[in-house]
């Protein structure tokens, strides 16, 4: 419930506040006195956007602030998922520079306008005339219908599987899309698959082939060098160890004579010992290289087969060729299991068409439960309300599934009981949508815990007894909702609990808009001069007193 709204610098208004009353309040005022700029500075605590064009003084800035009263169940989810503290009462503040920098506050914790608008939402239905072209929205009729079935939280798990069917299909559509391409692949896969298999490469395979190939090549000239080296190192006439060690046995000899000797005759004995080692090692080189002419064939082959491969994929070494041939398997792989996963989803899309369908179904029975009824009780309204040939008719039809369930829902309409009906959007007139929506939210409210409701110049092309009618319904539907409207109609500003009036003051040369709650003795005045004009009559301003003796 909207408790207090307040307007600083805004418009043609300098500041004011005003206090709302919990049931039906009304505004009322001369055109041009600033009814509607009091909805338009509402519209900026609700997430509108921001113009800077309408502050009153451009040195300063414009803050419009809302006090809430909320139930804490009422928005809980919304204050827990933006992380906002929640309070009994609720404080949304909008502030707009004269640089065009807006701000909104939420309990003085800043939020975007996103969050705005959303929050919004649990808390004021601002219905004005543009919003009668929300009736001709097949999105718009659907929710009313739905309001009336009242079950939100089976349309809530059909709308989640609904979702989680669309994604199956989606990458089913993928999968399937997916496997199409691979197909077209898979020969040429299977191809070079085969192909690295059987070459049947080891890890790091050419590399070593090419130093195998280098020693071969070389055989004969190896085994020269390595034949010389070690007949010098032990079997020439004067081998070279033999000449160490009987020169290690010189300088042990002299040991004795200088403190140098023993670490010398150490390294020599060091040295023989490695030269021994290097002379066996030699020697079982040189057995081991032997020239093979078939081996250098097997490896020139095996080389060229593999350079081949490198060329053919690009690639530089037998590493990079395994890691292709992984890469291979794998896709091959994954297309001989396409078909298994295909059919799997297959199953799953199956299985979630038909729990939504099953769900699908209820929805459909119990919107058609509350058709026949809605449509009684808005004909009803619609008479009370000067209509009494009007007919509306909701019209279901049942066809594929969609995020709501499986039916088209259309208002359909006829103004003059000629069973000729057509989509409201194109046949009723601006005041016709304008009484039909009030009779729809007073049912919808009647049905769901609706925020406050507020009214811009509903009464739109009506008077006497249907605007009294309109009084009527707004009467009984402040019992359970807080009302603002804006009126031109006395029949309906006679019903009010609280009476607002507008009015222009001129201040220092500036015109400003004011608003002040009436007395009794004020709220007879007004609305008899709404009956009668500026200078009410004596019948007038008796009949403002019976209308508002009637209302109490």
């Amino acid at each position: 419930m909207l408790q207090r709204l307040t307007i600083k610098n805004y418009a043609i208004i300098e500041h004011l506040e005003v206090d709302f009353s919990g049931n039906l309040n009304v505004i009322t005022g001369e055109t041009g006195a600033g009814k509607s700029i009091l909805l338009g500075a509402l519209s900026l605590i609700l997430g509108e956007r921001a113009d800077p064009g309408v502050l009153f003084d451009k040195t300063g800035k414009c803050i419009i602030e809302g006090l809430f009263k909320v139930k804490r169940s009422q928005v809980a989810a919304f204050f827990q998922q933006h992380e906002l503290d929640l309070e009994d009462q609720l404080i949304i503040r909008r502030e707009i520079s004269a640089a065009g920098k807006s701000r909104a506050f939420v309990n003085d914790t800043p939020v975007n306008i996103s969050q705005l608008s959303e929050l919004s939402s649990y808390l004021v239905d601002l219905h004005q005339q543009f919003d009668t072209l929300d009736l001709g929205n097949s999105d718009f009729q659907r929710e009313v219908i739905d309001a009336l079935v009242n079950k939100p939280v089976e349309l809530q798990q059909y709308h989640h599987i609904f979702l989680q069917y669309v994604q199956v299909q989606r990458k089913y559509k993928q999968l399937f899309d997916n496997r199409d391409s691979a197909n077209k692949e898979l020969d040429y896969n299977r191809f070079l698959l085969d192909e690295l298999s059987e070459a049947n490469f080891s890890p790091n395979e050419i590399e070593d082939l090419e130093s195998e190939l280098q020693t071969l090549s070389h055989a004969e000239e190896i085994k020269n060098t390595l034949n010389r080296v070690y007949f010098q190192l032990k079997e020439d006439e004067q081998p070279v160890l033999q000449q160490i060690k009987q020169l290690h046995t010189s300088l042990q000899s002299l040991a004795a004579f200088h403190k140098d000797m023993p670490g010398v005759s150490a390294r020599l004995l060091s040295s023989y010992l490695e030269l021994q080692d290097i002379a066996g090692e030699v020697e079982s080189i040189n057995d081991q290289v032997q020239y093979d002419a078939q081996r250098i064939e097997l490896v020139n082959e095996r080389m060229t087969l593999g350079y081949r491969l490198f060329k053919k994929h690009a690639v530089q070494t037998t590493d990079d060729l395994l890691r292709i041939k992984e890469e291979l398997t794998r896709k091959v792989d994954n297309v001989l299991n396409l078909d298994e996963q295909l059919a799997t989803m297959e199953r799953e899309q199956a299985q979630l068409h038909d729990t939504l369908l099953k769900a699908a179904t209820i929805i459909t029975a119990q919107r058609q439960e509350q058709a026949a009824p809605f449509e009684k009780n808005v004909n009803t309204l619609l008479a009370q309300v000067g209509m009494p040939n009007a007919r509306l008719k909701a019209d279901i039809a049942v066809g594929e599934l969609n995020p709501f369930g499986q039916d088209t829902i259309e208002f359909l309409f006829d103004a003059n009981k000629s069973n000729q009906f057509a989509p409201v959007g194109k046949v009723a007139s601006g005041g016709e949508l304008s009484r039909l929506m009030l009779c729809i939210k007073s049912l919808v409210a009647q049905s769901v815990a609706l925020p406050t409701l507020i009214f811009d110049e509903i009464d739109t092309g009506i008077s006497g007894e249907a605007a009294r009618q309109v009084g009527v319904i707004l009467k009984d539907l402040a019992k359970a909702h807080q009302i603002i409207c804006i009126t031109h109609q006395p029949q309906i500003a006679g019903k009010a609990d609280a009476h607002y009036f507008v009015y222009k003051d001129a201040k220092a040369d500036k015109v400003t808009t004011s608003v002040r709650l009436l007395s009794k003795e004020e709220r007879v005045n007004k609305i008899a001069q709404m009956l009668s004009g500026e200078k009410p009559t004596a019948a007038a301003l008796e009949n403002a007193r019976e209308m508002l003796a009637v209302s109490i």
